[in-house]
């Protein structure tokens, strides 16, 4: 599984859904995610890729994260994790 396979299946195991039914398009919202579920999403995609990831629920808009889609959200936890192999 790579990791735009990965990020999907958290992001639609909070959803409840498939990950085939998770579109790059959608918003968290879009997929009935709330804001509790979005942490929680977070917090399984840091375990999972062993990442620090700059997302405040209480001021998302300036936590630097994308989550504005599901294709938004791939693409940063692409750069953190491409960050943190060229740290490492």
């Amino acid at each position: 599984m790579d990791l735009r396979e990965k990020v999907i299946a958290i992001i639609a195991d909070q959803a409840m859904l498939e990950p085939a039914d998770v579109m790059p398009e959608q918003s968290p919202a879009d997929l009935g995610i709330d804001s509790l579920g979005l942490v929680e999403s977070i917090f399984a995609i840091e375990e999972a890729f062993d990442i620090s990831v700059p997302f405040n629920a209480n001021a998302p808009e300036e936590s630097g994260f994308d989550i504005s889609s599901v294709g938004a959200i791939v693409a940063a936890v692409e750069r953190l994790v491409q960050d943190r192999h060229a740290a490492a």
